[in-house]
């Protein structure tokens, strides 16, 4: 049989699943390491893009410095904060939250700066604030681009969030790493495997919102 066949095997193997070790058990730590990655990151990193886009004002350095961020080998800031901290899951959180981190903050400005500028020169002429423009107007109206910079997040961090695996004992990350160390390769591709399908849900999921997001234009009666 093939490996790729010995992997969809093993996948399918009731022995895999239940107990500490289980797929069922490796996928939920994975979507949870992955939501508060991207969550903290979220409460970090979009109010100071809707700000950014919104006020037009300090773009140039922040953007300069979540691209520097972005530049960051996160391989190599998770063996830091490991150092720093120590074994467990703080490190590769900490390290994940940087990665998804320019993906919010370019998603919150843009968000903001693609909203209709007539739309909005239009709400304050009629008197609205400055938060009541951002918050019925402009973050409506660039919904569909702040989830965007959610969904490209979203997915940088679930395929990375294998390297939770390299000081934690956390997420699907571990069949990677136990796979290759025991040379079991259908194990390892297994992992693999169950990494990309949780992408590609997760993938699906974000573009529904997206669409869903889209302002809706009734016609104007004849």
């Amino acid at each position: 049989m093939s490996l790729f066949g010995d992997a969809l095997s093993w996948i399918a193997d009731g022995a895999h699943w239940g107990g500490s070790g289980g797929i069922d058990r490796r996928l939920l730590e994975h979507l949870l390491v992955t939501f508060a990655a991207v969550g903290i990151a979220a409460v970090l990193a979009l109010p100071l893009g809707v700000l950014i886009g919104h006020t037009g004002r300090g773009r140039i350095l922040v953007v300069a410095l979540a691209g520097a961020v972005r530049a960051l080998p996160t391989l190599g800031l998770l063996t830091l904060f490991g150092l720093a901290i120590g074994i467990g899951i703080e490190a590769p959180l900490l390290a994940l939250v940087a990665l998804a981190f320019p993906s919010l903050l370019a998603g919150g400005y843009a968000g903001v700066e693609a909203a209709d500028r007539a739309a909005v020169d239009a709400a304050r002429s009629i008197g609205m604030s400055e938060w009541q423009l951002v918050t019925r107007v402009e973050i409506p109206l660039g919904a569909e681009v702040i989830l965007g910079g959610i969904r490209a997040a979203t997915l940088q961090v679930v395929a990375t969030a294998t390297l939770a695996a390299y000081i934690s004992d956390t997420g699907l990350g571990r069949y990677l790493f136990s796979g290759l160390k025991s040379r079991q390769y259908d194990e390892m591709l297994a992992g693999a495997l169950l990494v990309a399908a949780l992408a590609l849900v997760l993938d699906l999921a974000m573009a529904g919102l997206q669409r869903a997001s889209r302002p809706t234009t009734g016609k104007v009666p004849s």
